[in-house]
């Protein structure tokens, strides 16, 4: 498995390879400690199957941020408001004055 990620690696560094002709990147191919059927995977530009022969499926996921629970003594007390143009107190960015 080395082999070939060594290879795709070599192939997205090199852009004359990546951008080869098909008989160019088919001759890099046979130099190369690859098993025929990974072989013309990568010929065929195909990704899912590329990832099917090396054992690894595509993996997503996001996170949902979760309500914040109420405190019984917080439900008579206001949140204090801030005047529009205040900037809250740890934000991290600053606003640029332009000097005339």
């Amino acid at each position: 498995m080395t082999d070939v990620i060594d290879f795709l690696e070599q192939m997205g560094q090199d852009a004359q390879l990546r951008h080869a002709a098909q008989d160019e990147v088919e001759l890099a191919l046979s130099g190369a400690e690859i098993t025929p059927e990974l072989q013309a995977a990568i010929l065929a530009k195909d990704q899912a199957q590329v990832e099917a022969l090396l054992g690894h499926a595509p993996v997503c996921g996001y996170f949902l941020p979760g309500k914040e629970e109420e405190e019984e003594g917080d439900e008579d007390e206001e949140t204090p408001s801030r005047e529009p143009d205040e900037a809250p107190e740890h934000s991290g960015l600053r606003t640029a004055i332009p000097t005339a």
